[in-house]
């Protein structure tokens, strides 16, 4: 929930914010300015005047409260149009795909918890590594989310949009929350706040384990913990909040479906039982926040160290045929950085002008990225070990300016600069250092609002950083041949024209018809210890999102999302981009009535895609139904029964196209689609007591 405080002010004017955004008041006057309070508790709210594109939105615990989850990362499900799944455990970063993109792990998606990045770029499995799986869902007070590169303050990995938690100050009670499920899942949340002085201290822990419904077991075993101390007094406050979680997994990843047609393995086999990996993560943020007759300034620090082990073994015996393809990365890291804000608010001869100055800097120092090749979780040889400084400092500024009761304008220019250090402790020549530059502007028209209807259009510039050991690399560690470096930066533009209405009363609709061309899909490949590259690349999509609350306790949405993906300057018998999805379709029913009843019913539908770039392997499509159901008597107790794959569906979660070798087959190995499927049938109970 975001509240926006009702005031009155003797200044010219005064700088409203929220979540991060400028909002402008409408027709203020010279003398006085009256600023309203604003509830946002929904993607349903009334939000005009307040976004500055069309797929830009929040959305409250309310909404998402009840929905049946499979796991953490689902949460970015929030944001329309996006999907996640997963291929290898229920511990692994998710996959994620939004407007065309194959995000990878993470890759042109920016993630954020109260302030703090947390995408990871030259991750040693995927850059860009965005891992939700710490986060206590529980906990998350409210979503902000927007799509494009059109946001002056986010910068890296945010070219197809970001995804901003926030977690609660406080709970209204107290809670001890106990699920048991089907294939031994287990999970125990506890939390409560108590005031302590002027301020509140929340806390919470999570205990979880899960085998799942593999023929080898997952024995998932995970623990999470959190603190977080606010205090708020008259125009100023701060919060300080730690984290701390582990989680320990075996993994069944994506398998050869030759290997299933065979009667090799089932459909929940593996391959290489010996999969896996184990997560360390600690975290510490602050945010501080003052209000002066000078504006707003906003503070944030943050540090936190990160640990990953993960085997991994996708080609099985193609490249050692008798000891095999596993793999071993590790990555070590501390990162530590800060941002400073200040909003200020001018009133001149009628315009309404608000600004806002930015500066960050961030540093990840990564004592071990590496990558070995192992058999069974037993190193046979190093591929590759690096120590690796990377540095990024940025400056933006703002202005978003009311020329009209009806017209306003936001324009922005970011500037980045990156330091890279690598030391290649195997290969001399892939070590040094480099460092690279980028200028964004930012720029869009809100016109409006007519009949509760506004226009938005957006241009802009963004960019994801690339794989510091690929900047300097020139000699692939593995064939020994000579490879040119990468560019550190790979730029992006878009441009959006959208709508968003409350014409109907209580329906939200917002349209969005965008397009966005990427420089280079150039990605440092970690299971390689190399670069793979692509070419530039154009998306184009159509965008429509709808909630509709017919009642205070019934909330209805749908979201479509259509998009095409194409390699530019190549035939158009090689130009489709690998796993860009080109449907997306969710959609919903939540119930939260007054006699204690509630309940969700969630579809998600993904099309099919292409696999390669000839378009001639493509994926099935996807769809996949779950649904929650349950009680509450007066605020002390909760029963529920989720039912996850409701309709027991034997699609894939992923699917892949490539080359892989079994025992016994051709040296080269064999083509063939790889596929993670869903998790059959799943049920959920719950019960929650409050305190």
């Amino acid at each position: 929930m975001i509240t926006r405080n009702t005031r009155k002010s003797s200044l010219p004017a005064r700088l409203l914010s929220c979540a991060g955004l400028l909002a402008l008041p409408l027709a203020p006057s010279a003398d006085e300015l009256q600023l309203e309070t604003v509830e946002v508790v929904s993607r349903a709210s009334n939000v005009l005047g307040m976004t500055s594109s069309a797929s830009q939105g929040f959305v409250g615990r309310p909404e998402f409260e009840f929905r049946p989850w499979m796991r953490v990362g689902e949460l970015v499900e929030v944001v329309p149009g996006m999907v996640a799944t997963q291929h290898s455990g229920e511990g692994k970063a998710n996959q994620y795909f939004l407007r065309g993109f194959n995000l990878d792990h993470g890759t042109d998606f920016a993630g954020f918890l109260d302030g703090a990045p947390l995408n990871l770029p030259t991750h040693g499995h995927g850059q860009g590594w965005l891992d939700l799986n710490f986060m206590i869902p529980e906990l998350i007070d409210y979503i902000e989310y927007g799509k494009g590169p059109y946001y002056s303050e986010i910068g890296d990995f945010a070219s197809a949009g970001y995804a901003k938690f926030h977690t609660a100050n406080r709970l209204e009670k107290g809670f001890l929350k106990q699920t048991f499920g089907s294939d031994k899942y287990f999970r125990t949340v506890v939390a409560d706040s108590i005031d302590i002085g002027q301020g509140t201290l929340l806390g919470a822990t999570e205990i979880g384990f899960f085998d799942g419904p593999w023929d080898t077991p997952m024995d998932m075993q995970r623990y999470k913990g959190f603190l977080k101390y606010s205090w708020e007094g008259i125009g100023r406050g701060f919060d300080i909040s730690a984290n701390a979680y582990f989680n320990d997994w075996t993994a069944t990843d994506h398998i050869p479906e030759r290997a299933v047609q065979q009667g090799l393995i089932s459909r929940l086999g593996t391959i290489d039982p010996s999969d896996g990996a184990q997560v360390h993560r600690f975290g510490l943020t602050l945010n501080g926040w003052n209000d002066s007759r000078w504006g707003q300034t906003r503070l944030t620090l943050y540090t936190y160290y990160s640990d990953l082990r993960i085997y991994s073994n996708f080609t099985y015996f193609l490249d050692d045929p008798v000891n095999g393809d596993q793999i071993f990365q590790k990555d070590r890291r501390f990162v530590l950085g800060g941002k400073l804000s200040h909003h200020w608010h001018w009133l001149f001869h009628g315009i309404d002008a608000g600004f806002k100055l930015g500066a960050q800097i961030r540093q990840d120092f990564i004592p071990k990225v590496a990558l070995y090749h192992t058999q069974r979780r037993r190193i046979l040889d190093p591929v590759r070990i690096d120590e690796v400084s990377e540095t990024n400092v940025a400056f933006y500024l703002e202005n978003n300016t009311r020329w009209h009761e009806k017209v306003r304008t936001i324009a922005g220019l970011r500037g980045d600069i990156f330091l890279f250090d690598v030391e290649d402790r195997f290969i001399d020549a892939n070590s040094g250092d480099t460092s690279d530059y980028k200028i964004s502007p930012k720029f869009g028209i809100v016109l409006g609002p007519w009949y509760d209807t506004e226009l938005y259009f957006n241009y802009g510039f963004g960019f994801h950083s690339n794989d510091a050991r690929g900047t300097v690399t020139k000699i692939d560690p593995r064939s020994g041949n000579p490879v040119r470096p990468v560019d550190p930066i790979v730029g992006s533009r878009g441009f959006e024209v959208g709508l968003r209405t409350y014409w109907i009363p209580n329906l939200s609709t917002t349209l969005a018809l965008w397009q966005l061309r990427l420089d280079s899909e150039l990605v440092f490949v970690g299971d390689a210890g190399t670069t793979e590259p692509s070419g530039e690349s154009k998306r184009y999509g159509i965008e429509l999102s709808n909630t509709y609350k017919p009642l205070d306790w019934l909330t209805l949405d749908f979201d479509m999302a259509l998009t095409r993906a194409r390699f530019l300057n190549v035939g158009s018998h090689a130009n489709n981009v690998p796993n860009s999805v080109g449907r997306v379709i969710t959609g919903g029913i939540t119930v939260d009535h007054p006699t204690g009843a509630f309940g969700s019913i969630r579809v998600r539908h993904f099309g099919a895609m292409p696999l390669e770039e000839t378009g001639t392997h493509d994926a099935d499509s996807s769809t996949i139904v779950n649904m929650g159901v349950g009680w509450r008597w007066r605020d002390r107790l909760r029963v529920s029964l989720d039912i996850l794959n409701l309709t027991d569906s034997d699609d894939s979660e992923i699917q892949y196209y490539y080359t892989s070798r079994l025992p016994g087959e051709p040296a080269q190995g064999v083509e063939d689609y790889h596929f993670h499927p869903f998790m059959p049938r799943q049920f959920r109970g719950t019960v929650q007591l409050f305190f």
